[in-house]
């Protein structure tokens, strides 16, 4: 699975999270960091990721431009890395439905 976390979540994300999510990244990663938002979805696009953010920008682009890239928005509030780990390593075949699911563009994580 290939996420691509935005800046306002921790990169020390990464090391937190199962097996599955090994191919993902923090935009701290891409060279021209820091990026603007639209830098991250082109990003995103041209490179086959999901976006994971806390930004509901993000959403407001996958209205205007569509999918892809898939959006996967974290609605519960400014939590801990260790918590967003725990929500994403427990909602991975969520998550994998979602990335499979040809006419989903948003999976909303409370």
């Amino acid at each position: 699975m290939k996420l691509l976390f935005d800046e306002n979540i921790s990169h020390r994300i990464l090391k937190r999270l199962d097996k599955f999510f090994e191919k993902s990244i923090h935009c701290k990663s891409i060279k021209s960091f820091p990026l603007k938002d639209i830098d991250i979805w082109n990003y995103a696009k041209e490179n086959d990721f999901t976006i994971v953010t806390f930004d509901e920008d993000f959403y407001e682009w996958m209205l205007l431009k569509k999918f892809p890239p898939k959006i996967i928005w974290l609605r519960s509030g400014n939590i801990s890395t260790e918590r967003i780990a725990d929500k994403l390593n427990y909602n991975l075949t969520g998550m994998n439905d979602f990335l499979t699911d040809k006419e989903a563009g948003i999976l909303e994580i409370y």
